[in-house]
């Protein structure tokens, strides 16, 4: 983890971090993808983990007035469950395959809500049922690839949160996911003295763009904001399918 490519690929995945944790939560699954064209996948997440926890603290300040405490709720039980079962199968968890998985899963969602698009559709109620099914999934892809977004959003996105109370719930609801991953990627050495080095230094470029992404919520349109998860989503799926079958 040295050299004048690393760093050139490692601060724009720091700020994407940040980005995410301001409110545009889809930027910061382009972080680990972004430091695996130079390092190990597991390498980069591991890496980045430091750099998502420090960069929660700025975006709970921001929205610390802004959240579904409901949703919260539900997600912060079913998630740990999520994780905790990651943790217990990691040895023989297939990556590929869980990565596949995910990128169908949002394909699939962003096809149907296209299909649906000129229906007149109301805001959904935050369901416990959906809500520990999808909090889970969203929790074991989280501690498998950093890739908890998907399965997150199949749940949020129906709900139709005002702006910013779906950046300011997202934030939260993944700034608890990733402190809770610190312990298992601890204990299975993804941590170390030399990543946690690198990644205080990261944690300048990160925090710095926490506050572009709240700027970025409180400028653009709830359509565009909308329009612009729902393109993340769709562009980050297939790029998860892509990885998924070929590895």
């Amino acid at each position: 983890m040295e050299g004048m490519t690393f760093w050139l690929l490692a601060v724009p995945a720091a700020m994407f971090v940040g980005i995410s944790k301001g409110g545009l939560p889809m930027a910061g699954a382009i972080a680990v993808p972004i430091l695996a064209l130079q390092i190990s996948p597991v390498t980069a997440a591991g890496l980045l983990l430091p750099v998502y926890i420090v960069s929660d603290m700025f975006g709970l300040w921001a929205y610390r007035k802004s959240f579904n405490a409901r949703v919260l709720k539900i997600i912060a039980v079913s998630a740990t469950l999520g994780i905790g079962i990651g943790w217990a199968t990691a040895a023989w968890v297939d990556e590929r395959w869980v990565t596949l998985i995910v990128g169908v899963i949002g394909l699939a969602f962003v096809a149907n809500r296209l299909i649906q698009h000129r229906k007149v559709t109301e805001p959904q109620p935050a369901r416990v049922g959906p809500g520990l099914f999808w909090g889970a999934i969203s929790g074991f892809t989280s501690f498998v690839s950093h890739s908890g977004g998907p399965p997150y959003q199949v749940y949020t996105l129906p709900l139709k949160m005002p702006r910013a109370m779906f950046a300011g719930t997202s934030t939260i609801a993944f700034a608890y996911i990733n402190a809770v991953k610190l312990i298992p990627y601890f204990f299975l050495g993804q941590i170390n003295t030399e990543s946690l080095k690198i990644a205080a230094i990261l944690a300048i470029p990160a925090t710095t763009a926490v506050f572009l992404g709240v700027w970025l919520v409180k400028v653009v349109s709830e359509q565009v904001y909308y329009g612009l998860i729902y393109t993340a989503l769709f562009v980050l799926s297939l790029k998860l399918v892509w990885d998924g079958l070929l590895g």
